[in-house]
């Protein structure tokens, strides 16, 4: 099971674009989650892989704010989420971002993998938004994935995007399971390297024995 959260401040569709997502439904009268919600989506990666992606809807209120440690712990990917209709909305993503990264890493101590989501793309955009190279730029320089325009109520790039994260979660699932696989052999061969043979232990554990030499009497 992958645990990925969904972040972002009050209002901007978090819990919209997981309904989409998981159930395909779609309301207007959502109300403000409190402290964290949970989804689950099974995905049939390939004929191979089977997929159980846990989403954790964490609520945008500010008073939640000393429990997302909490709420982080062993995520391995995550969505941050801003409305395209209110700028304000992505000027705190910076703000999540930091608060991701200072309080989850991944086994190998990098940062957990991140996928920034414009919401509400069917409505007019305000601010960086609207200019796709910059917000390239901006996801780069600031350690994101990438990011998606996406439309819960329209159903716009949320299958798109989780594909997307998924497969990056994948990689460093591999990567890890190889990294993890090449230290067990490392350790395997150190350990035999300092067990002595029977032999060797024979021979450290013999004494040398000087001859004793006959004395002479006058």
């Amino acid at each position: 099971m992958f645990k990925v959260l969904v972040i972002g401040d009050l209002g901007v569709g978090k819990t919209s674009i997981i309904k989409r997502y998981v159930h395909q439904f779609f309301s207007v009268h959502y109300r403000a989650t409190i402290g964290v919600d949970f989804a689950l989506k099974v995905i049939n990666w390939d004929t191979d892989t089977l997929i159980r992606l846990q989403l954790w809807d964490i609520a945008g209120q500010e008073r939640f704010g000393n429990m997302t440690r909490v709420y982080y712990k062993e995520a391995v990917g995550a969505f941050i989420v801003f409305d395209v209709t209110r700028a304000s909305t992505f000027e705190a993503v910076q703000k999540w971002k930091n608060d991701l990264d200072n309080k989850v890493i991944l086994p190998n101590g990098s940062p957990v993998p991140v996928v920034l989501l414009a919401n509400k793309c069917d409505q007019a955009k305000e601010g960086l938004v609207n200019n796709a190279s910059q917000m390239d730029e901006y996801c780069s320089d600031r350690g994101f994935l990438g990011w998606f325009e996406t439309s819960a109520k329209e159903d716009i790039n949320i299958s798109e995007a989780a594909k997307y994260l998924v497969s990056k979660i994948l990689e460093n699932e591999k990567a890890n399971n190889f990294l993890a696989s090449t230290q067990r052999d490392l350790d395997s061969i150190v350990l035999k390297s300092n067990i002595s043979s029977p032999e060797t232990n024979a021979s450290r554990n013999t004494s040398t024995v000087e001859p004793q030499k006959s004395g002479c009497c006058s």
